[in-house]
């Protein structure tokens, strides 16, 4: 269906959806791989989906628009923007039983936008794609990473905006997409007493940032083809790892004005330094943080290293959570009653 066709404004009468379940997860976004945009593309990037944090919703048709829940406020703007859009007639009541932490360089936003989009799609029999949805939210502006992440899950690397197309809402391509080892696991740093920078003050300081390196660009981007994307075929976590920290030491300190250093949080940018003298292969912070992440070949590793960040770093701000990647998309599950 084009987005400027009418949809349904009713329920299909022929649907029997009464009730649709829809369960995501979070997503690291490991880096940015050219941000010159000279070749008529900006905004390149490589991301992970992970299987926690996750985001659980359920949504059904009701006489009223009525949202609960976690996230509850975020939730009823995006559900009224939806609908206001897809010119539906008709209410939902929506409540989230989990959710996925706001500003913390997860992708909530993204997450909670999808996931209400597809289960308004399933209830009203609309057919709507995650680009789609992605489209009428205003998600994906700069990265395809969580819309790829929703879609299928795995190790991701999108080929960022077309800037020379007047599509300017159109969603960045997903070029490659992989399985990421199931023993590999990934260490989550959380730094709770800050969110990371989003909204107004993410426009204002991509507008402040100066221009891009073009050279540097091609280094990242090298590092991505010729690096990163054969390493995780081969599950190679080092070579892996030192793609990654191009692109985090790079791109970090690029942004350094605009969040205050290499890593927004102090703290947990001290816990990927000690990490880095520990010769750890691969961490960094995700997207505009304060979250930051390490990668460790087995649950084993992962664990040890967590306990001796533990008694080393006693901060009450941190917290920390051991996960592994999500190599599928969503899960979406409907009922009628």
């Amino acid at each position: 269906m084009s987005l400027n066709e009418n949809p349904m404004t009713t329920p299909a009468l022929n649907n029997p959806l009464n009730q649709v379940t829809v369960k995501s997860t979070a997503r690291l976004h490991m880096g940015f791989f050219d941000l010159h945009g000279g070749l008529g593309r900006k905004f390149g990037s490589i991301g992970l989906s992970l299987n926690t944090p996750s985001l659980q919703l359920t949504a059904s048709i009701a006489d009223q628009l009525l949202v609960t829940g976690t996230s509850s406020k975020r939730a009823l703007n995006l559900t009224q923007q939806l609908m206001s859009k897809l010119e539906i007639k008709g209410h939902i009541n929506l409540d989230i039983q989990q959710h996925i932490l706001e500003h913390a360089g997860l992708g909530s936003g993204t997450q909670l936008a999808l996931a209400i989009g597809r289960a308004t799609s399933e209830l009203y029999d609309l057919n709507l794609t995650a680009a789609q949805i992605a489209q009428l939210t205003g998600r994906g502006g700069r990265s395809g990473i969580g819309i790829a992440a929703f879609d299928q899950g795995g190790l991701l690397i999108d080929g960022g905006r077309n800037t020379s197309s007047t599509l300017t809402t159109k969603v960045p391509p997903l070029l490659a997409r992989y399985d990421f080892p199931e023993h590999w696991r990934i260490l989550l740093i959380l730094d709770n007493s800050q969110p990371g920078i989003h909204g107004d003050e993410e426009l204002m300081a991509f507008s402040q940032l100066p221009v891009f390196s073009e050279s540097l660009a091609a280094h990242l981007c090298r590092h991505v083809l010729m690096q990163a994307m054969p390493a995780i075929v081969e599950h190679d976590l080092t070579a892996f790892g030192n793609s990654i920290q191009a692109l985090q030491a790079h791109v970090g300190d690029y942004f350094a004005p605009a969040q205050g250093g290499r890593y927004a949080s102090k703290h947990v940018g001290a816990v990927l330094q000690h990490l880095e003298a520990n010769g750890v292969a691969c961490f960094g912070q995700s997207s505009w943080g304060p979250t930051g992440f390490a990668v460790f070949e087995s649950e084993q590793e992962a664990q040890t290293h967590l306990q001796q960040l533990k008694t080393k770093f006693t901060d009450e701000v941190l917290s920390w959570m051991i996960c592994s990647a999500c190599n599928h998309g969503a899960q979406v599950s409907a009922n009628k009653f």
